[in-house]
């Protein structure tokens, strides 16, 4: 290629493609997951968050422990552990079946 010369777009057969993968799998062709995660960014931290909340709501149900318990075992503020268990419940309502 020239200099100045407008670079045109390759088709993905011609270009060079290391296969190196990531943090979470170590091959891209072979990834597991739905969606790779440099497409969506912060969709670790969700998965992460929500694995969190879900462990706090069930840590609070089976082991009736207190708000500030929860707080401390998951290193977050009472306020977030409010919020996590008041979620919980409206999602909890939400799901109940409607009288008729």
């Amino acid at each position: 290629m020239r200099k100045n010369e407008p670079v045109l777009d390759r088709l993905p057969e011609s270009m060079a493609f290391r296969d190196t993968g990531c943090d979470v799998h170590p091959s891209c062709l072979t990834c597991p997951l739905p969606q790779c995660r440099y497409d969506e960014p912060g969709w670790r931290q969700r998965e992460e968050r929500t694995e969190r909340d879900v462990e706090i709501v069930r840590m609070r149900g089976r082991l009736g422990l207190s708000v500030e318990e929860l707080a401390m075992r998951f290193g977050v503020s009472t306020r977030t552990v409010h919020r996590i268990l008041g979620r919980s419940q409206a999602v909890a309502v939400r799901s109940l079946p409607m009288a008729s």
